[in-house]
């Protein structure tokens, strides 16, 4: 089993920047691709972007491309989300979760193991 759990959330201003981190737990980390996602209110959950399991590749969603960065310290068996340049639409709840794909994976159906998610708000 792997317990995931996001933290970092919180208020901040249109333009600010976020980190947001994901601590894993249970099985070996390294043997996980890891992605982030967002579910806004009334919208169904949208890939953001995702790590290789060493880090060593990263790809994104076309809407954070360029402002969010993911990396990964799996010494610390956590995985991170650097957001710049926040947007009032990127207000969502954010989620990371696991999947044994070593290809990407911008499916949420091909991750088997999510956190439980933090919540994004960005003041305009």
């Amino acid at each position: 089993q792997v317990q995931l759990v996001e933290s970092g959330g919180g208020l901040v201003q249109a333009g600010g920047s976020l980190r947001l981190s994901c601590a894993v737990s249970g099985r070996t980390f390294s043997s996980y691709s890891m992605g982030w996602f967002r579910q806004a209110p009334g919208k169904e959950r949208e890939f953001v972007g995702r790590i290789s399991r060493r880090g060593s590749s990263t790809f994104y969603a076309d809407s954070v491309k360029g402002r969010f960065t993911i990396s990964r310290d799996n010494a610390k068996n956590t995985v991170y989300l650097q957001m710049n340049s926040l947007k009032p639409e990127d207000a969502a709840v954010y989620y990371c979760a696991a999947t044994p794909i070593a290809g990407p994976s911008a499916l949420s159906a091909q991750y088997d193991y999510w956190g439980q998610g933090t919540q994004v708000t960005v003041s305009s």
